[in-house]
Order: C-alpha cells, then structure tokens, then sequence
C-alpha cells in the first residue's frame, strides 16, 4: 500500500500536468506580448481560476440547455449537432467566460491598457481550457493530450483573443464617454467569441469528411489570424 501510494500520486501528477502545460505555455506567450505594462500577478491568477468558475457554471448551464433544446429542434433535424454547437456549447461557454471576465476585470484599476482586454480574456479563457482538459485526459487518458494540445487549447485562446480584442476597445471607448461604441464593442467581443466557438464545435461534432476538411482549414486560418492580431495589438496598444 505504501509502495503504491507514491505511484498513484505520481501518475496523477503526470496527468495534471499533462492537461494544464499547453494551457501554461500559451498564457506565458501571451504575458510576454503585454509589452508596455505587465498585469499584476493576483489579477492573472484571479482570472485563470475564474476559469474554473465558467467550467462549472458551464456544466450546468450546458446540461439545461441539452434538455431544452430538444423542445425547439428535433434531434433528427440534420443540422441538430450544427445548432447545439452554436446555441448550447458556444452560448453558454464563451457566456459564462464573459460573464466572469467582466465582473472581474471591468473596474480594476490595473485595466488602462487596450490590451489588457486581450490578456484577460486569454487567462480566464486558457484556465477554462486547462480545467476542462484535466476532465478530458482523466476520462480518457493521455491519448488525447497531443489533439487538444493542438486543436481545442488554442481553440479557446483564439476565441479569447477576439473577445479580448472587442473587450479592450469597448473600454477605450467607454472611458473616452462613447458609450455606444462602448456596447457595440461589448456586444462584438461575445458574439465573435460565439461564431468562432459555434463553428469550431459544430464542424468537429459533424464528423464528415467534408466537415473535418473544413475544420482542419477553418483551424489553420483562425491560428494565422490570431497570431497576426495579437502581434498588432500588442504593437499599437494605448492606454484607455
């Protein structure tokens, strides 16, 4: 018993670590692109438990709306794994990371950069991502690791970086007494957040070989775009 002990719990180890070191990495990348002032550490943290927050609420959320979509759409419609996507999985993910981003993030005095958006939105996105992979590699094993090290990781980091993006200029505008343009922004960072979520989910869960297509070059373009943008904003960032 005591022999097994430390393997188990080295095993665990190597499994946690397995589900959160793509997470780590990418989060390090983008911590190191917020070039003119660096978040402060309990605020990052904050936010990539927040993570974990938007994975449980999204659990529940998610089960609802499994059961009530049903109401409004036949399973057997033929695009039914197509609107799940979008009106289940990407709603209430990218909802509850937007949800706790905001509330957390919106009148913390650290938040004077236009890119600050970005880097929040990155953080809470990425520890959702690293949480929810934990649930994936112990259901599943460490099979899965190198795909959605790949795919699904930097699937949600690209989805951060647009509502990031959106988020960063609403607060521009809003200081500056725009609020329109401040709401119009707001309502920008989700809905992109959504559209790139939805359409993501709803090629993977198609699973035809002309959906895998399309997802394969739907991931490669995101990645260029995400990368590109990053790097432009992180050049052209001002205080807001």
């Amino acid at each position: 018993m005591f022999i097994m002990l430390p393997a188990a719990t080295s095993i665990l180890g190597i499994y946690v670590i397995a589900a959160i070191l793509p997470s780590l990495l990418l989060l390090r990348y983008i911590y190191k692109e917020d070039k003119i002032e660096p978040e402060p550490g309990y605020l990052l943290r904050a936010l990539f438990f927040l993570g974990l927050a938007a994975v449980i609420a999204s659990i529940v959320l998610e089960w609802i709306g499994t059961n009530l979509l049903p109401l409004f759409v036949s399973t057997s419609f033929a695009y039914y794994k197509a609107v799940y996507a979008f009106a289940v999985v990407a709603v209430v993910e990218e909802g509850t990371k937007f949800f706790f981003l905001k509330r957390r993030t919106w009148r913390d005095p650290a938040f004077n950069y236009r890119f600050d958006g970005v880097v929040y939105a990155v953080f809470i996105g990425l520890g959702f991502a690293a949480f929810e992979n934990i649930e994936y590699v112990f259901n599943y094993g460490l099979t899965v690791v190198l795909t959605r090290a790949l795919f699904a990781i930097p699937g949600h980091m690209g989805f951060a970086v647009f509502m990031g993006t959106f988020y960063g200029r609403a607060k521009l505008f809003y200081d500056r007494g725009m609020h329109g343009r401040c709401r119009a922004n707001l309502i920008a960072a989700y809905v992109s957040a959504v559209f790139l979520h939805g359409f993501y989910d709803a090629c993977a869960m198609i699973g035809t070989s002309a959906s895998t297509t399309i997802f394969i070059g739907f991931v490669i373009v995101m990645y260029i775009v995400v990368i590109t943008l990053i790097r432009k904003e992180s050049k052209t960032d001002s205080p807001v």
